[in-house]
């Protein structure tokens, strides 16, 4: 019997140790190639028709925040092993909800993303033109400008983490 649970133990080790491919998990969910190092976020732009001044920088930030505190990579200006750019491509608020008597009783604000992520360590995880939204409703008897402070940081945090998925959540 002790035979045969070595036999297994001694399998399990060989084939464990045969695999090529390393790749480093986390908790965070991440799939990290040990090689890589490091990460650059490029300022991600407002093309959309309808701007909000503090959506840009919400997103850029959120996004640099993710990556410091989910991975073990160090941030770069530019450059890095794991790269991201891109810009945000729409902005808009429309009503979600009618009630019976034909009067909006919800808006919902959509928020799109346009990504070009590169992977330097392994080129084929790369995406370009990869596009993430992601929307809150609110109560129509709010204007959007009494909500866009509470509801952009919580949009932006669903595209950030689909974001992070994408690009490093590749199980």
């Amino acid at each position: 019997m002790k035979r045969i649970k070595f036999l297994m133990a001694a399998m399990a080790v060989i084939l464990l140790a045969g695999c090529g491919y390393k790749v480093s998990y986390s908790l965070s969910g991440a799939s990290i190639p040990p090689e890589a190092q490091t990460f650059s976020v490029a300022y991600f732009p407002n093309n959309a028709s309808m701007v909000s001044p503090i959506l840009s920088s919400t997103l850029t930030d959120a996004l640099v925040d993710k990556f410091t505190r989910q991975t073990r990579l160090q941030q770069v200006p530019e450059g890095g092993d794991f790269a991201f750019e891109g810009e945000i491509t729409n902005y808009t608020s429309v009503t979600s909800s009618v009630s019976s008597e034909d009067y909006a009783l919800q808006n919902r604000l959509t928020i799109t993303v346009r990504v070009r992520f590169t992977n330097a360590i392994n080129e084929s995880e790369s995406f370009s033109n990869k596009t993430f939204s992601a929307f809150a409703d609110y109560d129509s008897t709010n204007l959007l400008t009494e909500v866009e402070g509470e509801l952009i940081p919580e949009i932006v945090d669903q595209i950030v983490t689909d974001i992070f998925q994408a690009a490093a959540g590749n199980w």
